[in-house]
This record gives structure tokens, C-alpha cells and sequence, in this order.
């Protein structure tokens, strides 16, 4: 089978070309304005597939398409938003010559407007399908599977791509289009308009029992799910889609130039687009890790409910995800599952089991999370996570009830001064070995108060679940300091990972945050913990582990 990829040594095209490039059955033609780069793409490629490289200009595509008779065309170049007047031209084409098309459309326009060829795309016996990425297929997907369990109303997403993914100057071009401009959505049961870049919102995204992203600011974004989405949920009347890029502080410059453009009329900003992809693609820094999230609220059995989906991905693996729903149809179609004749946007392409199979094989996690009023901090930050755990930890963290525990500690404190000082202010036990140890908790409203004896030493803490900027945290209080902590299951274990720290709400500096391998299990029928606290510069403060058992 033969794939034409237009832009195919770009970000996306690229991409899709490794996802591929395993396939023995396929050949792929790179294809671009400038040979030399295409050349240059297929020289360094590694696979399967065979590959070559075509110079192609947008209006020659008819005569490529007669000389080359591809199978499937993937344009994977635009911005679609800047395709001019004639915007249809490559799907002409297509349609005319019999062959196959995809493409990543992220304009909603755009994609709105391909289902206008559908007659004659059904003539010809091919299917077109435009907007075929994460917006909106796997957004669509994730959709579909909330509305078995209750009539949707409202819809929030967003996707926060690594600050390491890379940003591509035509998909600068694209978001630069439509910033300060309006923004055809759903509000109030109605077509509003949004304003592109200028609205936003915070929110976390945290796959039940995986360290969660940060909290991230996103802001409104023009993709094809605000006008493709409402006309599958006749019971949505509001949606919203956002994007997060990072550094933050930059994304916060495109929101004031977006409120600026619209609030007093200004140029388009793309003429800027080659300075912000410089700026975007060297100025990085923090965790390199991404997600997306959809937030749906809806009516089940006449009650309002709201579920979440969640999405993680860690390190290179996050930049595959849009290039995975063109492999998925590439892959079905080998197999001869192929979608049905007819021009539309890809949002019925794919359902989630298609892209978990893909994700199984990379570091990319998903869960779902319903709303949960639970009291209980442990189950609410971990959701549907929280029946994973082993039965001891699980019954420790279930009662609403005071609670007393009993077990034997070995205890480990540091040398230095500072780390004797620090144990002196928290009435830290004493170093010693099997240490009788009792554990009081102690709900008090939606908090829990831990009160630990060591053989009369005692020190106690308030634990609660995060709100805010600490959502699908734990947040435990020692007097005047928080401590932010993310509970992560590995295994058998449930790990408590420190996030951020506050001393009378006010943050405090990151690179001082104490730190220390801690966690909690089970073992031979008895609740089994470690603690460890670490502090940079000042080394082991203190260290304890040991068992308890339900008094």
C-alpha cells in the first residue's frame, strides 16, 4: 500500500512516518516543498517501510496523484487555518483520482465544512476524513463512553503538551490565527462566541494513582471539537477547549496579546509566528511530561453527576499521541477494517479501546475519575486507584471513625545540628529500635488528625485532600507548614511523593522541598510503612518504619 504524507518530514508527518515504520507491507512517500529536507528525513530513517522522498507543491497535487496513484494521502502540513479560498483543494483531488485522504485538521472551520463533499466522495468509493488527531477523535471517543452512563451537559478539555515536544512554526501559524479572535462554541444551549487565547481556566490533570501534572493554566483554543461534539450529545449546551502550553509565564504573554488584540482591534499576530516558535522551542525547562483531560458534567437517573478522563504521558512518548489516530486507521485498514465511504470530520474514526491498545506499549496512562464527595482524603485523591491498594492499607484509610493502631517502629534520625533541631520543633521520636508506637486518627470534618506515640513521644499532623492548585494532592499539615504530596501505587506499594510545601499559605522554594522514599504496604498481614525524610542541604532528618495493627 502506498501513503502519500504531505508535510511529511514535519512535526506530525514525521511523526506518523516512525509510528509506521515498522510495517514491511507500506510504502511511504515523503512529501514537501523543499526536497533537500525530505531527502534529508528519508536519509536518516530506520525501518521497515520503504520511504522516498517528493518535491510537491500544494497545486501540483492532481498531477502527483496521477503519476504516483497513492492509496491514502495524509496532509499533515498546514496551518489549515491560512489554506486561502480554495482550502478544498487537496480533497478534490482525492476525490477526483479515487484515492483515500486524512489529514490533522485543526482548524474547526475547516473541518466543519468537509462534510459538503460527502455525495461525491461516496461516488467515488473513498472515504475522507478531516481532523483526524486528538481533537477531536480521542476527545470524541472518551465522550461516547462518559454518555453510557449519563446524558451529558457541559463539556471542559484541554491537552498540556511537554515543554519538550517541540512546537512546529505551522502549528505557531495556526494558534497565532485565531488569537483574540472570536470563537464559534456552545454556551447556554446556544452558538456563542469565545475569544481564542483570552479565556481560561486551571485545571489537573491526574490518572487515579499516578503522579499527577501539575496544576496547569489552559487556555481557550479554536479546534474542531467545539463545532463537531455538540451534534453528537443532543443534551450538551455548553463546551469548552483549551490548551496548556509551558512555560507558563509564556502562555500568559499570548493571553494578554490575545485581550489586547481583540479589546482594541489589531493585526493578526501571525506575522509573528517564526519569533514565538524560536522563543517556544528554546526556552525550556521543568518536567517533561504532558496529558490532556475532558471533564463532563451530566444527568444520570435525574441526578447531576460529573465524571473526568484523565491522560498521562511521560517523556517522548506524549508528541506520538495526534500522529497515533491516523496509525490506528492506517493499521485497521492493513487489516481491512476500513471506515466507511463518505467525507466528515474523523470524530466516529476511533473508539478508546483503539488508542489503549496503542498506548498499552508506551509510558502513556489513562483513568477515569467520577465525582465522589467520599470525606475520606485517600479515596478521593486516588479514585477508582484506591481498590488497587492492598487490604491492609485500604482498610487503614477507609474508616470514618476514630481509629487506634499499635505496631513496633525502628526509628533513624540525622546527626547534624540542623536536622536535631528540626526533630526538637516536631517532637520527632528518638532514634531506637522495635519502638512501640500507637497511631491515633481522628476525623474532624474533612480533615483527619494522625496523632503517633513512640514510646511517649508524640508528634501528630492534619491530612486532607488538596484543593485548587493542590487538586488529587494529599496536603498534610505540620503546624504553620504544608506539605503538598502526591500518592503514586507502584506495584504493591502506595508512595507518598512531595509536590510543594507552604509555610502560612505562601509557597516556599521548590529546590528546598524535603524529600525521602516513602510509602505504605502490606506485609504478612500487617499494615507495613516508611518514612523518610531527606532535606537538601541538610541531609536525613528522620527515617522510621515499621507495622501496625488495628487495635
Amino acid at each position: 500500500m502506498k501513503i502519500l504524507i504531505i508535510g511529511g518530514y514535519g512535526v506530525f508527518g514525521g511523526r506518523l512516518v516512525e509510528l509506521l515504520s515498522d510495517l514491511q507491507d507500506i510504502e511511504i512517500i515523503v512529501c514537501g516543498r523543499n526536497l533537500s529536507k525530505a531527502q534529508e528525513f528519508c536519509e536518516v530513517f530506520e525501518g521497515q517501510a520503504a520511504i522516498s522522498a517528493l518535491q510537491l507543491e500544494r497545486k501540483d497535487i492532481a498531477h502527483v496523484l496521477s503519476t504516483e496513484r497513492p492509496h491514502i494521502v495524509v496532509d499533515a502540513s498546514g496551518p489549515f487555518q491560512n489554506y486561502g479560498s480554495d482550502c478544498y483543494s487537496v480533497i478534490k483531488c482525492c476525490i477526483a483520482e479515487c484515492v483515500h485522504y486524512l489529514d490533522f485538521a485543526d482548524a474547526a472551520d475547516f473541518v466543519y465544512g468537509v462534510s459538503q463533499f460527502n455525495d461525491q466522495a461516496q461516488a467515488a468509493g473513498v472515504f475522507v476524513l478531516s481532523g483526524v488527531s486528538s481533537f477531536p477523535v480521542l476527545t470524541a471517543a472518551v465522550l461516547r463512553d462518559m454518555a453510557l452512563s449519563m446524558d451529558i451537559v457541559t463539556v471542559q478539555g484541554g491537552i498540556a503538551p511537554s515543554v519538550y515536544a517541540g512546537v512546529g512554526v505551522n502549528v505557531m501559524r495556526a494558534v497565532l490565527s485565531y488569537t483574540g479572535e472570536p470563537v464559534t462554541l456552545q454556551r447556554n444551549g446556544e452558538i456563542g462566541q469565545g475569544i481564542g487565547l483570552a479565556e481560561s481556566c486551571r485545571y489537573t490533570v491526574a490518572v487515579p494513582g499516578k503522579m499527577p501534572l501539575r496544576n496547569i493554566h489552559f487556555s481557550l483554543v479554536d479546534v474542531p471539537d467545539l463545532q463537531i461534539i455538540p451534534s453528537e450529545h443532543s443534551t450538551l449546551t455548553d463546551i469548552w477547549m483549551g490548551a496548556g502550553p509551558v512555560p507558563e509565564t509564556l502562555h500568559r504573554v499570548l493571553n494578554l496579546l490575545a485581550k489586547v488584540r481583540a479589546r482594541f482591534n489589531l493585526p493578526s499576530l501571525v506575522p509573528f509566528s517564526t519569533l514565538f516558535y524560536i522563543v517556544l522551542n528554546r526556552v525550556k525547562f521543568g518536567e517533561h511530561r504532558g496529558g490532556m483531560f475532558v471533564h463532563a458534567q451530566g444527568i444520570a437517573n435525574g441526578k447531576r453527576i460529573e465524571q473526568s478522563w484523565h491522560l498521562l504521558a511521560e517523556g517522548d512518548d506524549g508528541p506520538y499521541i495526534p500522529s497515533m489516530t491516523i496509525e490506528a486507521i492506517i493499521r485497521k485498514f492493513l487489516l481491512g477494517q476500513q471506515p466507511d465511504n463518505g467525507a466528515r470530520s474523523g470524530a466516529k474514526a476511533l473508539e478508546l479501546s483503539d488508542y489503549e491498545n496503542l498506548f498499552d506499549a508506551r509510558k502513556i496512562y489513562t483513568g477515569f475519575r467520577r465525582g465522589d464527595e467520599t470525606p475520606l482524603a485517600f479515596k478521593h485523591v486516588l479514585g477508582s486507584a484506591f481498590d488497587t491498594l492492598p487490604a491492609k492499607v485500604q482498610e487503614l484509610h477507609s474508616l470514618s471513625t476514630i481509629s487506634q493502631w499499635r505496631g513496633l517502629a525502628n526509628v533513624r534520625r540525622g546527626h547534624g545540628v540542623l536536622a536535631k533541631t528540626i526533630c526538637a520543633i516536631f517532637s520527632f521520636p528518638q532514634a531506637g529500635d522495635n519502638v512501640s508506637i500507637d497511631v491515633s486518627i481522628i476525623p474532624e470534618g474533612n480533615r483527619e488528625r494522625w496523632v503517633r506515640n513512640f514510646g511517649g513521644k508524640v508528634f501528630s499532623s492534619f491530612q486532607r485532600r488538596g484543593a485548587h492548585k493542590n487538586e488529587f494532592l494529599l496536603v498534610e499539615s505540620f503546624g504553620i507548614l504544608d506539605f503538598s504530596v502526591a500518592l503514586v501505587i507502584e506495584e504493591d506499594k502506595l508512595f507518598f511523593v512531595p509536590r510543594r510545601w507552604s509555610c502560612f499559605g505562601m509557597p516556599l522554594p521548590g529546590f528546598l522541598l524535603p524529600k525521602g522514599r516513602s510509602f505504605e504496604t502490606e506485609k504478612n498481614g500487617l499494615f507495613y510503612f516508611n518514612v523518610e525524610i531527606i532535606a537538601p542541604m541538610i541531609g536525613l532528618i528522620i527515617s522510621y518504619a515499621g507495622s501496625l495493627k488495628r487495635e
